[in-house]
Protein backbone atom coordinates (compact mmCIF):
# COMPACT_ATOMS: atom_id res chain seq x y z
CA UNK A 1 0.00 0.00 0.00
CA UNK A 2 2.93 2.35 -0.61
CA UNK A 3 2.05 3.65 -4.10
CA UNK A 4 1.58 7.41 -3.90
CA UNK A 5 -1.40 8.83 -5.76
CA UNK A 6 -3.73 11.81 -5.65
CA UNK A 7 -5.04 12.39 -2.13
CA UNK A 8 -8.55 11.07 -1.61
CA UNK A 9 -11.18 12.74 0.59
CA UNK A 10 -12.86 11.06 3.55
CA UNK A 11 -16.60 10.67 4.04
CA UNK A 12 -19.23 10.13 6.68
CA UNK A 13 -22.27 8.57 5.04
CA UNK A 14 -25.69 7.36 6.20
CA UNK A 15 -26.31 3.68 5.51
CA UNK A 16 -30.06 3.73 5.94
CA UNK A 17 -32.27 1.29 7.80
CA UNK A 18 -31.32 -2.37 7.35
CA UNK A 19 -31.56 -3.37 3.68
CA UNK A 20 -33.85 -0.39 2.97
CA UNK A 21 -32.62 0.26 -0.58
CA UNK A 22 -33.37 -3.27 -1.74
CA UNK A 23 -36.97 -3.75 -0.67
CA UNK A 24 -40.38 -2.15 -0.86
CA UNK A 25 -40.61 0.11 2.17
CA UNK A 26 -44.03 -0.23 3.84
CA UNK A 27 -46.21 2.84 3.51
CA UNK A 28 -43.69 4.92 1.60
CA UNK A 29 -41.99 3.17 -1.33
CA UNK A 30 -39.90 6.26 -2.13
CA UNK A 31 -38.67 6.89 1.42
CA UNK A 32 -35.05 6.07 0.64
CA UNK A 33 -34.82 7.26 -2.97
CA UNK A 34 -32.87 10.45 -2.30
CA UNK A 35 -30.37 8.71 -0.05
CA UNK A 36 -29.95 5.92 -2.58
CA UNK A 37 -29.35 8.51 -5.31
CA UNK A 38 -26.73 10.23 -3.17
CA UNK A 39 -24.88 6.97 -2.55
CA UNK A 40 -25.05 5.99 -6.21
CA UNK A 41 -23.42 9.28 -7.14
CA UNK A 42 -20.64 9.18 -4.57
CA UNK A 43 -18.04 7.47 -6.76
CA UNK A 44 -18.56 10.01 -9.55
CA UNK A 45 -17.67 12.80 -7.10
CA UNK A 46 -14.12 11.48 -6.78
CA UNK A 47 -11.38 12.71 -9.06
CA UNK A 48 -9.43 9.49 -8.50
CA UNK A 49 -10.77 5.96 -8.35
CA UNK A 50 -9.70 4.34 -5.06
CA UNK A 51 -7.45 1.31 -5.06
CA UNK A 52 -9.28 0.15 -1.93
CA UNK A 53 -11.76 1.34 0.70
CA UNK A 54 -11.45 1.32 4.48
CA UNK A 55 -14.89 1.44 6.13
CA UNK A 56 -15.72 2.06 9.78
CA UNK A 57 -19.28 0.92 10.41
CA UNK A 58 -21.60 1.60 13.32
CA UNK A 59 -22.15 -2.15 13.66
CA UNK A 60 -18.80 -3.49 14.84
CA UNK A 61 -17.11 -2.89 18.18
CA UNK A 62 -14.10 -4.66 19.71
CA UNK A 63 -11.88 -4.21 22.76
CA UNK A 64 -9.21 -2.80 20.44
CA UNK A 65 -9.51 -1.42 16.92
CA UNK A 66 -9.73 -4.53 14.76
CA UNK A 67 -9.43 -4.99 11.00
CA UNK A 68 -11.16 -7.54 8.84
CA UNK A 69 -8.26 -9.28 7.10
CA UNK A 70 -10.21 -11.78 5.00
CA UNK A 71 -9.27 -11.88 1.31
CA UNK A 72 -12.90 -12.79 0.48
CA UNK A 73 -15.12 -11.48 3.27
CA UNK A 74 -18.61 -12.98 3.50
CA UNK A 75 -21.65 -10.89 4.38
CA UNK A 76 -23.18 -10.57 7.84
CA UNK A 77 -26.94 -10.19 7.62
CA UNK A 78 -27.11 -8.45 10.96
CA UNK A 79 -30.62 -7.09 10.60
CA UNK A 80 -33.88 -8.65 11.68
CA UNK A 81 -37.48 -8.88 10.50
CA UNK A 82 -36.95 -7.89 6.89
CA UNK A 83 -38.21 -9.68 3.74
CA UNK A 84 -36.66 -13.06 3.04
CA UNK A 85 -34.96 -11.97 -0.18
CA UNK A 86 -32.89 -9.38 1.69
CA UNK A 87 -31.02 -12.24 3.36
CA UNK A 88 -29.88 -13.44 -0.05
CA UNK A 89 -28.27 -10.20 -1.18
CA UNK A 90 -24.80 -10.62 -2.61
CA UNK A 91 -21.78 -8.34 -2.62
CA UNK A 92 -18.62 -10.29 -3.47
CA UNK A 93 -16.14 -7.43 -3.09
CA UNK A 94 -12.63 -8.69 -2.36
CA UNK A 95 -10.89 -7.89 0.87
CA UNK A 96 -7.26 -6.81 1.16
CA UNK A 97 -5.00 -8.48 3.72
CA UNK A 98 -2.28 -6.04 2.60
CA UNK A 99 -4.40 -3.03 3.49
CA UNK A 100 -5.43 -4.67 6.75
CA UNK A 101 -1.76 -5.08 7.65
CA UNK A 102 -1.04 -1.47 6.65
CA UNK A 103 -3.87 -0.25 8.90
CA UNK A 104 -2.40 -2.16 11.84
CA UNK A 105 1.06 -0.84 11.11
CA UNK A 106 -0.11 2.78 11.06
CA UNK A 107 -2.11 2.35 14.25
CA UNK A 108 0.92 0.74 15.87
CA UNK A 109 3.18 3.64 14.86
CA UNK A 110 0.77 5.93 16.70
CA UNK A 111 0.84 3.75 19.80
CA UNK A 112 -2.70 2.48 19.25
CA UNK A 113 -3.31 -1.20 19.95
CA UNK A 114 -5.09 -3.15 17.23
CA UNK A 115 -6.23 -6.63 16.27
CA UNK A 116 -6.98 -8.60 13.15
CA UNK A 117 -9.92 -10.88 12.33
CA UNK A 118 -9.33 -13.10 9.29
CA UNK A 119 -12.86 -14.46 9.09
CA UNK A 120 -15.36 -11.74 9.98
CA UNK A 121 -17.72 -10.69 7.20
CA UNK A 122 -18.91 -7.26 6.11
CA UNK A 123 -21.93 -6.10 8.10
CA UNK A 124 -24.87 -4.25 6.60
CA UNK A 125 -23.34 -0.90 7.47
CA UNK A 126 -20.82 -1.76 4.75
CA UNK A 127 -22.39 -3.93 2.08
CA UNK A 128 -25.77 -2.17 1.93
CA UNK A 129 -24.40 1.29 0.99
CA UNK A 130 -21.52 -0.08 -1.07
CA UNK A 131 -23.84 -2.10 -3.25
CA UNK A 132 -24.93 1.35 -4.43
CA UNK A 133 -21.56 3.11 -4.36
CA UNK A 134 -19.63 0.39 -6.21
CA UNK A 135 -22.31 -1.95 -7.56
CA UNK A 136 -19.82 -4.09 -9.48
CA UNK A 137 -18.10 -5.06 -6.20
CA UNK A 138 -14.77 -4.46 -7.90
CA UNK A 139 -13.05 -2.30 -5.27
CA UNK A 140 -11.37 -4.12 -2.35
CA UNK A 141 -12.99 -3.32 1.01
CA UNK A 142 -11.51 -3.65 4.48
CA UNK A 143 -13.62 -2.96 7.56
CA UNK A 144 -12.24 -1.45 10.75
CA UNK A 145 -14.09 -1.85 14.01
CA UNK A 146 -14.81 0.82 16.54
CA UNK A 147 -13.33 0.46 20.01
CA UNK A 148 -15.59 -0.38 22.92
CA UNK A 149 -16.25 2.57 25.16
CA UNK A 150 -16.91 4.72 22.08
CA UNK A 151 -14.54 7.45 23.22
CA UNK A 152 -14.61 10.17 20.54
CA UNK A 153 -11.02 11.21 21.29
CA UNK A 154 -9.76 7.68 20.66
CA UNK A 155 -11.62 7.49 17.35
CA UNK A 156 -10.34 10.87 16.22
CA UNK A 157 -6.82 9.68 17.08
CA UNK A 158 -7.30 6.47 15.12
CA UNK A 159 -8.38 8.50 12.12
CA UNK A 160 -5.35 10.75 12.48
CA UNK A 161 -3.09 7.71 12.53
CA UNK A 162 -4.65 6.45 9.30
CA UNK A 163 -4.60 9.72 7.37
CA UNK A 164 -1.62 8.64 5.26
CA UNK A 165 -3.82 6.03 3.60
CA UNK A 166 -5.46 8.83 1.65
CA UNK A 167 -2.19 9.37 -0.23
CA UNK A 168 -1.96 5.64 -0.94
CA UNK A 169 -5.17 5.25 -2.90
CA UNK A 170 -7.42 4.31 0.02
CA UNK A 171 -10.84 5.90 0.51
CA UNK A 172 -11.70 6.22 4.22
CA UNK A 173 -15.44 6.09 4.89
CA UNK A 174 -17.34 6.28 8.14
CA UNK A 175 -20.74 4.60 7.77
CA UNK A 176 -23.43 5.36 10.32
CA UNK A 177 -26.41 7.68 10.79
CA UNK A 178 -26.33 11.23 12.12
CA UNK A 179 -29.64 10.39 13.86
CA UNK A 180 -29.83 7.02 15.57
CA UNK A 181 -32.43 6.70 18.29
CA UNK A 182 -34.36 3.52 17.56
CA UNK A 183 -37.34 4.81 19.55
CA UNK A 184 -37.17 8.26 18.03
CA UNK A 185 -38.12 7.82 14.37
CA UNK A 186 -41.32 9.77 14.93
CA UNK A 187 -42.51 13.31 14.12
CA UNK A 188 -41.90 14.25 17.74
CA UNK A 189 -38.13 13.97 17.17
CA UNK A 190 -37.90 15.85 13.89
CA UNK A 191 -37.09 19.23 15.47
CA UNK A 192 -34.39 17.70 17.67
CA UNK A 193 -32.85 15.91 14.70
CA UNK A 194 -32.76 19.16 12.74
CA UNK A 195 -31.16 21.12 15.59
CA UNK A 196 -28.48 18.48 16.01
CA UNK A 197 -27.89 18.23 12.28
CA UNK A 198 -27.39 21.98 11.98
CA UNK A 199 -24.89 21.86 14.82
CA UNK A 200 -23.12 18.95 13.12
CA UNK A 201 -22.90 20.80 9.80
CA UNK A 202 -21.36 23.76 11.61
CA UNK A 203 -18.95 21.53 13.56
CA UNK A 204 -17.56 19.66 10.56
CA UNK A 205 -16.95 22.97 8.75
CA UNK A 206 -14.87 24.48 11.57
CA UNK A 207 -11.08 24.85 11.26
CA UNK A 208 -9.58 21.41 11.96
CA UNK A 209 -8.44 21.99 15.55
CA UNK A 210 -11.79 23.53 16.48
CA UNK A 211 -13.60 20.78 14.57
CA UNK A 212 -11.87 18.09 16.58
CA UNK A 213 -12.70 19.80 19.86
CA UNK A 214 -16.33 20.19 18.86
CA UNK A 215 -16.66 16.56 17.78
CA UNK A 216 -14.87 15.33 20.88
CA UNK A 217 -17.53 17.16 22.91
CA UNK A 218 -20.45 16.21 20.68
CA UNK A 219 -22.59 15.40 23.72
CA UNK A 220 -22.80 19.14 24.44
CA UNK A 221 -24.58 19.74 21.12
CA UNK A 222 -28.31 20.57 21.08
CA UNK A 223 -30.41 17.47 21.77
CA UNK A 224 -27.32 15.28 21.45
CA UNK A 225 -28.49 12.48 23.72
CA UNK A 226 -31.96 12.46 22.20
CA UNK A 227 -30.46 12.04 18.74
CA UNK A 228 -27.67 9.63 19.74
CA UNK A 229 -28.55 7.86 23.03
CA UNK A 230 -25.60 5.58 22.31
CA UNK A 231 -23.21 7.07 19.74
CA UNK A 232 -22.28 3.90 17.86
CA UNK A 233 -23.60 5.41 14.62
CA UNK A 234 -21.83 8.74 15.20
CA UNK A 235 -18.32 7.51 16.06
CA UNK A 236 -17.51 6.50 12.45
CA UNK A 237 -17.64 10.25 11.74
CA UNK A 238 -14.81 10.79 14.23
CA UNK A 239 -12.51 8.43 12.33
CA UNK A 240 -13.32 10.13 9.03
CA UNK A 241 -12.74 13.57 10.57
CA UNK A 242 -9.49 12.47 12.18
CA UNK A 243 -8.21 11.10 8.88
CA UNK A 244 -9.05 14.43 7.25
CA UNK A 245 -6.09 16.10 8.94
CA UNK A 246 -6.02 19.77 7.97
CA UNK A 247 -8.53 19.38 5.15
CA UNK A 248 -11.80 21.25 5.38
CA UNK A 249 -15.11 19.50 5.96
CA UNK A 250 -18.63 20.26 4.83
CA UNK A 251 -22.09 18.75 4.79
CA UNK A 252 -22.78 17.39 1.31
CA UNK A 253 -26.20 15.78 1.74
CA UNK A 254 -29.26 16.15 3.93
CA UNK A 255 -32.49 14.19 3.85
CA UNK A 256 -35.57 13.47 5.92
CA UNK A 257 -36.33 9.78 6.43
CA UNK A 258 -38.62 8.12 8.92
CA UNK A 259 -39.63 11.59 10.19
CA UNK A 260 -36.10 12.73 11.11
CA UNK A 261 -33.22 14.57 9.46
CA UNK A 262 -29.98 12.81 8.52
CA UNK A 263 -26.92 13.96 6.61
CA UNK A 264 -23.54 13.14 5.09
CA UNK A 265 -20.22 14.96 5.27
CA UNK A 266 -17.08 15.13 3.17
CA UNK A 267 -13.58 16.17 4.20
CA UNK A 268 -11.07 17.21 1.57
Amino acid sequence: MSVRTRRLPTFFIPHGGGPCFFMDWPGNPHMWDRMAGFLKGLSASLETRPQAVLVISGHWEEEVFTVNASPRPPLLFDYYGFPEHTYRLQYPAPGSPALAARVQALLGEAGIASGSDPSRGLDHGVFVPFKLIYPDADVPIVQLSMKTGLDPREHLAAGQALSRLRDEGVLVVGSGMSFHNMRGFTPAFRAASLRFDEWLAHAVALPPADRDRALENWQDAPDARLVQPRPDHLLPLMVAAGAAGNDAGRRIFQDEVMNVVVSASRFG
